[in-house]
């Protein structure tokens, strides 16, 4: 997505940045390791096909992802943002920041009722249709020694507090990538709802299992084909959730803030 192409997220326990080229090298060698990609479900890629993946991701409108890095430094130190309000490529996310990504993958809704609530949104004088859609999240901490330590846990608390804020910009891009028929009014709309956050977690992935599961997410169904169970947030896209809000607010860490991220230092 471009939406957060020039936009870094930052608290005490973790930084988020959007995924860029020059951050390939060291995404391709976590991929290099067959268990990285086993617990991902990735399949081996060459360089230049990673690449490619990072130039796609960042133009495609179904996909929203950063790079996890371990937080910035504050009182005075090297990556102190206290004045810029910037996060410097290369540095705040040099390499030996790396930890891992997190994403999100918009796609559409194929669950039950919505044939009933769409001819209940008809019958309103705006006539306004809805276009449902679902949300898979997936989260890798690559770096072995930041496993264990709630590193992942804050991630995604401050991801999907992030996309909560963004959730009408998200929708949007992604229903540009959408052919949606027009309804038979000249002044029906079509509204993005999303309907829920879902995880698909190896059934023998206690820890991440865990992880979901104090964010909120509850297990739906049993585990699949592949292994596979799903964690859900059901309603995450609509309604109040202020409890869930005051919940990720001490998972994700203190001091939530979106930084301008400036490439100016790095090297073409």
């Amino acid at each position: 997505m471009r939406l957060n192409e020039d936009i870094a997220i930052s608290t005490s326990k973790v930084l988020l940045v959007p995924y860029d080229a020059h951050h390939v090298q060291q995404y391709h060698r976590w991929m290099e390791d067959p268990s990285i990609r086993e617990a991902t479900a990735s399949e081996r890629l060459s360089l230049e096909e990673e690449y490619e993946n990072q130039a796609s991701w960042r133009e495609s409108r179904d996909k929203l992802t950063f790079i996890v890095c371990a937080p910035l430094l504050r009182g005075g130190g090297s990556l102190d943002v206290e004045e810029t309000k910037a996060v410097l490529a290369g540095v705040g996310d040099a390499v030996d920041r790396m930890v891992g990504d997190v994403n999100l993958f918009l796609s559409p809704w194929d669950g039950d009722g919505d044939d009933e609530e769409q001819a209940q949104a008809q019958k309103g004088d705006e006539k306004e249709a809805k276009t449902y859609c679902t949300a898979e999240i997936d989260i890798m901490i690559a770096d072995p020694k930041f496993r264990g330590v709630g590193l992942g846990r804050a991630a995604v608390a401050t991801f999907l507090y992030f996309v909560r804020q963004h959730l009408d910009g998200i929708l949007a891009e992604y229903m540009g990538s959408l052919d949606i028929p027009t309804a038979n009014s000249k002044t029906a709309t079509s509204k993005p709802v999303l309907k829920d956050v879902v995880a698909k977690i190896n059934a023998d992935n206690k820890a991440s299992i865990v992880l979901f599961q104090a964010l909120g997410f509850k297990q739906r169904g049993e585990t699949n084909y592949f292994g596979e169970i799903e964690m859900v947030f059901e309603g995450f896209g609509f309604g109040e959730i202020d409890e869930w809000d005051k919940m990720s607010s001490s998972v994700m860490g203190d001091r939530y803030e979106e930084l301008f991220y400036d490439r100016s230092q790095l090297k073409e």
